[in-house]
């Protein structure tokens, strides 16, 4: 409180000279740089009484700290947050833009950085999840395929498969001569009546069968 009323009254005879131009445009500039977003910029510019026009408000947009320059303040700057981000395997301008806002200064930048790293490597894994069981389709498939052609060719041998039919009682003898038990019996019937000496079982001898044949065929053609 003043004890001096003539200073107070000095005071209020002061003349109060308007801003220029260039000082509502550093005011603008500055607050633009504390802004959070458009609407954040627009609603201090009319609190401080600023111009908020279309105009001004574009051109002050890129000093936002959200979209560009580093914010302007008179509070000792806090350290940069640490913030993990899982490095990707590919390098291209998506990388790039990645690597520049991971080091940007604004929190929000790098945040939403974080958030797209992690997206894509989400994207990655699930890409090579599909591509692995895709794979292992694939091969199943294969598998199945070439059990049902073994199957197939299992079921053709067995089908062309026969078991040997035994030979008829009388047809043919295991004597290897390739005459039937009546034909043997008959050579040995005229053998002993020709006065060879043959036995009741087992082969007849060559020389025998050899005579018999030729007597029969001699004897046919008589009849003849």
């Amino acid at each position: 409180m003043f004890t001096d009323w003539s200073k107070a009254l000095e005071s209020e005879s002061l003349p109060v000279d308007p801003a220029t131009a260039q000082q509502l445009a550093a005011a603008a500039r500055v607050t633009a740089r504390i802004s959070h977003d458009k609407d954040d910029l627009a609603l201090l510019l009319d609190v401080l009484g600023l111009p908020t026009d279309p105009d001004t408000l574009t051109a002050l947009l890129p000093l936002i700290p959200e979209t560009g320059d580093t914010p302007v303040t008179t509070t000792p700057a806090t350290e940069a947050i640490d913030v993990p981000v899982t490095p990707l395997t590919f390098s291209n301008p998506v990388q790039e833009l990645l690597d520049w806002a991971t080091a940007h200064p604004a929190t929000a930048v790098r945040n939403r950085a974080t958030r797209i790293t992690a997206d894509l490597a989400e994207l990655t894994e699930r890409r090579d999840t599909e591509a692995a069981q895709r794979e292992a389709e694939e091969k199943v498939a294969r598998a199945k395929a070439e059990l049902e052609r073994a199957q197939e060719e299992l079921r053709t041998v067995k089908a062309g498969t026969r078991t040997p039919a035994a030979a008829p009682t009388g047809a043919r003898n295991g004597s290897g001569s390739g005459r039937t038990r009546e034909e043997l019996a008959a050579i040995r019937s005229w053998a002993r009546e020709n006065g060879h000496q043959v036995a009741d079982l087992g082969m007849v001898p060559k020389r025998v069968q050899e005579a018999y044949d030729a007597a029969h065929q001699d004897s046919a053609r008589k009849a003849g």
